[in-house]
């Protein structure tokens, strides 16, 4: 894969915005099937060289969009909310009446936020140990919106850097006041408190279904990442961090058990017959047990999806668009492929610099083929010669979901209609 050079950004983004980016599907999603000013009523902003920031950008039609991408090339591209006028004449509009109306229901999960948890990588710095966080979240947090909230278009993207985020597009969610955004948020979290709070996951009784469920994602992956990966029990300083989590009367027992096992899978197994016998003890003296499991609660607090609340609540807080380019990495925000996650790569993604250079080696091979013609029609697709294709497929087919959905609603309505 070429090597991505920030330097280098001002020549590869002309050429991503003219040949790469997928402008057609991308226009047909934010345009939900022509809805009526829809799309003129749609927020923008553009990151330039050098930091320069325009928020309330708006434009007629995706067709306008793609010709001020294509002139200006920014560094970044986010996506705000839909407005009561056109963001581009804010400044015109009465004082207060400028509103934003609806916008996806949209969820940022940062890789920053599980410094606390992870031993390989901290801040902005991620690996193939600890991404499999990311790959937790997304399970957990996708089911839970198919199943728990009734929700059925959403479009899981990679940021291009540490994190994921959800676009839920449903027309209904679209609708949703800050006050419902705020309840799901609340719904989807769990891991409560900040730096200086010891324990962030406290079950009771009965443990709801969503975190039993949400609890059966983080048992398949549990041994691998915190066990073998991240050893969390792996010396003297790492388990004191683990046993803060546990009944205090059971500490001393482990710290003088643990140095005479192997290593931190043999380590846990310990702990956590120490906490079945301790159970069992309750049981015996005929007290029902706590309704928590401490270990229940030390796999969650480890691993369990941690939002950012502020994004989701807000319907004026922007968030990164699909098919931006990371200017630090270089690599494309890309959508993620649900039915493959576990074997998703974020550094397998294709960085601008090795999609450039993909389009030159098959624009010399066409040429040695055809003797230097060119195909200009072949221009707006060229991303299906580059290992762009596939993730544009994914995003295609969430478009299509979408367009096919409301085609079934439309046909169900005219078919009531018919019935009167």
């Amino acid at each position: 894969m070429a090597q991505f050079e920030p330097a280098a950004l001002p020549e590869l983004l002309p050429i991503f915005y003219r040949r790469l980016f997928p402008h057609g599907p991308y226009g047909r999603w934010l345009s939900y099937g022509g809805v009526k000013n829809y799309f003129q009523l749609r927020e923008f902003s553009f990151t330039l060289r050098d930091d320069v920031y325009l928020r309330f950008q708006s434009f007629n039609s995706p067709q306008e969009l793609e010709r001020e991408l294509q002139k200006i090339n920014p560094y970044k591209i986010d996506i705000g909310a839909v407005y009561s006028h056109r963001p581009n004449q804010h400044n015109t509009v009465h004082q207060g009446a400028f509103q934003p109306q609806e916008k996806e229901l949209v969820f940022d999960i940062d890789m920053t936020d599980y410094d606390d948890v992870r031993t390989c990588c901290s801040s902005a710095d991620i690996c193939s140990k600890c991404w499999t966080l990311m790959t937790i979240a997304v399970r957990i947090i996708d089911r839970a919106l198919v199943e728990d909230l009734g929700v059925r278009h959403r479009l899981w993207v990679y940021s291009g850097r540490r994190g994921v985020h959800c676009w839920v597009c449903d027309d209904a969610v679209r609708k949703w006041s800050p006050a419902l955004r705020a309840a799901a948020v609340e719904y989807l979290s769990l891991v409560k408190g900040g730096a200086d709070t010891v324990k962030k996951v406290t079950l009771t009784h009965p443990v709801h279904p969503f975190i039993r469920r949400s609890l059966a994602v983080v048992q398949e992956y549990f041994e691998e990442f915190a066990l073998r990966d991240q050893d969390i029990l792996g010396s003297p300083e790492k388990w004191e961090k683990v046993l803060a989590l546990v009944p205090e009367d059971i500490r001393a027992a482990l710290r003088a058990e643990f140095p005479r096992r192997k290593d931190s899978v043999q380590r846990w197994e310990l702990l956590r017959a120490r906490l079945e016998r301790e159970r069992e003890r309750e049981r015996a003296r005929g007290r029902a047990p706590g309704a928590a499991r401490p270990e229940w609660e030390l796999m969650l607090q480890l691993c369990f999806p941690r939002l950012d609340g502020n994004v989701s609540k807000g319907l004026n807080h922007l968030l990164k668009s699909p098919f931006s380019v990371h200017p630090k990495t270089g690599r494309v925000s890309v959508p993620l492929d649900l039915q493959s996650l576990d074997q998703f790569d974020p550094f397998a993604v294709p960085t601008i610099s090795s999609l450039c250079q993909e389009l030159d080696a098959a624009e010399s091979d066409g040429e040695q083929e055809d003797g230097g013609a060119t195909e200009p029609k072949r221009r707006s697709r060229d991303y299906k010669r580059t290992s762009l294709a596939p993730y544009v497929r994914v995003f295609e087919q969430f478009v299509e979901g979408m367009e096919n959905a409301r085609r079934g609603e439309r046909i169900r309505q005219s078919d009531l209609q018919g019935d009167f």
